[in-house]
């Protein structure tokens, strides 16, 4: 019934026009990822993924209005794939049947652990990765697939990661003169098409139909590289390889699902921001999760939410699922009608549409002015960056978070570090807060010698344990201890055993202990690590009950 109602026709027309101006936009982008992440003859594979993932992830995701289909970072992960595989032997000719089936195991792989994020609800905690490295990280992809796209650009045939391309391209005698004016010529089109010809065609699917048929005109078709012929059968069923190269397939599984989550949950919240919805995290992964593993087993590329087809989607009338369907179908139509003709495309012209894609992917105002905001950020997104690009995406990401975290945890601590002060009457400020020198407070003036109140304040984290720990020795000179938890409304487990090893302490030296704390949360956590101090709701009874058990 959910589906159904998600699947309403009453934005009928909004939905179809959307869906077919982001198929428009879709068209030249999905060749031209299929070709940096599969090399040559990979383009049509770009293709089958746009079709089965924006159709499949329409119908099962969480976003209404989402277009999914290959982008930037799933691409360069399928590209780093296909690296390792040809260091581990395998041949990288499509045409040989062995590389294939391999990659989409990873691609299925990768889309049962998507959905297997969203089963288990973790979606958003997804979106909590750190602005500094999630800028870090798109900068370093955007480079990749600038560097990536050089030897095609040049005429060159590369092949690897940044650091094999490089060398390839330094170790290469040749460039190519045909293939570089048709860079050029793509460049100049999709940088310098007017706005108002951009409002009705965009201008990766200009130079497309452009560029194309000049290249056929004026060069032959040997003289540059180009797509090539389309697989036989066209989009259909077929098993993934799972024998052999299992690290490799698990390894890129799991960068796939990470990735695809971060790019999908990202584009959900610009949808968000656009149409003034809140989509539902978990069941977007699950949907990108189905849509991945179908796509690995239709032959083609994996995707995620594609930030520039949504917003295009939606700025065009697309509101609902149908019109990421809509994408779909028109793309599919494309496939059966104009697929032949995709066979003259040169790759020069696909990689002039990624140098631009690249260079609007990297977050240059972030990367000019990070160390302006901060030292540590711009030292952490700087790192991450490097990471990416010259050692691996995940681990890039993961220390990245780790750092951050540990970044966050330290700066949390020091506040926290703050709202801790041995209270007594001569600093005394919670006690006064209850009235101008009330009893209770006359009373802890009379026992000072014999009183140490401690204050803890805000919510208590591991990173708070160790300032706890350290007051520890002042516990000797007193008689009774008052911890005051009133204003802390939550402590963690490493803060709340710091409580009981220094409540411990206090009791083993013959001293009295008392906690003030009206938080049942609070009080339930400190029982349950064993502390089994008398507890009151307030300062003024703890003083009190102090003064009388001393008494």
């Amino acid at each position: 019934m959910n589906l159904l109602k998600r699947l309403s026709t009453r934005n009928l027309r909004g939905d179809l026009l959307g869906g077919l101006t982001a198929a428009v936009v879709a068209l030249p982008l999905a060749l031209a990822f299929g070709n940096a992440a599969l090399g040559p003859g990979g383009a049509i594979y770009g293709l089958y993924g746009a079709i089965v993932t924006g159709f499949v992830a329409a119908i099962f995701g969480g976003t209404p209005a989402q277009v999914s289909g290959p982008t930037g970072p799933m691409s360069v992960t399928v590209a780093g794939v296909v690296s390792s595989l040809a260091a581990a032997g395998v041949a990288q000719d499509l045409n040989a049947g062995e590389l294939l089936p391999i990659v989409m195991a990873a691609v299925v792989v990768g889309g049962v652990l998507e959905m297997a994020l969203g089963l288990f609800r973790l979606g958003r905690y997804i979106t909590l990765v750190p602005y500094s490295v999630v800028s870090g990280f798109m900068s370093g992809i955007g480079i990749i697939i600038l560097v990536l796209q050089i030897g095609p650009f040049l005429g060159i045939e590369t092949s690897g990661g940044v650091i094999q391309t490089l060398n390839g391209l330094i170790t290469s005698g040749s460039i190519n003169g045909a293939a570089i004016g048709i860079g050029v010529m793509t460049l100049g089109i999709v940088f310098l098409t007017p706005g108002r010809v951009r409002q009705w065609i965009p201008s990766p699917l200009l130079a497309l139909l452009i560029v194309t048929p000049v290249s056929i005109i004026c060069f032959d078709h040997e003289a540059v590289a180009r797509i090539g012929s389309i697989p036989e059968g066209g989009l259909q069923f077929s098993l993934p390889e799972w024998r052999g190269h299992t690290t490799e397939i698990l390894k890129a599984g799991g960068v796939l699902a990470l990735l695809g989550a971060i790019d999908s949950l990202l584009t959900s919240l610009v949808a968000d921001n656009i149409t003034q919805t809140e989509h539902d995290s978990n069941q977007e992964l699950i949907g990108q999760g189905i849509a991945n593993t179908a796509a690995g087993f239709m032959g083609g590329l994996p995707g995620a939410g594609a930030t520039m087809r949504t917003v295009i989607n939606i700025k065009s009338g697309g509101k609902t699922p149908l019109s990421g369907m809509t994408h779909s179908v028109v793309l599919l139509v494309i496939l059966i009608g104009a697929g032949r003709l995709a066979e003259q495309i040169p790759t020069a012209l696909l990689a002039g549409i990624l140098i631009k894609v690249g260079l609007d992917i990297i977050d240059w105002g972030f990367l000019f002015k990070a160390h302006r905001l901060s030292a540590k950020t711009a030292v952490l997104m700087y790192g991450v960056l490097l990471m990416t690009l010259f050692w691996d995406l995940i681990w890039g990401v993961l220390i990245g978070m780790f750092v951050a975290n540990l970044l966050t945890v330290d700066s949390i601590t020091q506040v926290q570090l703050e709202g801790i002060e041995q209270d007594n009457p001569e600093n005394a400020e919670s006690v006064g807060r209850e009235g101008p020198r009330d009893e209770s407070q006359k009373l802890l003036q009379d026992y000072k010698e014999d009183i140490m109140v401690l204050k803890l304040r805000g919510p208590l984290s591991f990173g708070a344990a160790k300032g706890i720990s350290s007051r520890m020795g002042l516990i000797k000179k007193y008689k009774a201890l008052i911890l005051d938890l009133t204003e802390v409304p939550r402590v963690g487990v490493t803060a709340s055993l710091a409580i009981e090893r220094i409540v411990h302490e206090a009791e083993s030296n013959t001293q009295r202990c008392f906690i003030a704390s009206n938080n049942s949360a609070v009080k339930a956590r400190l029982k349950k690590v064993g502390i089994n101090s008398e507890y009151t709701d307030n300062m003024k009874s703890a003083i009190q009950k102090c003064v009388e058990k001393l008494k």
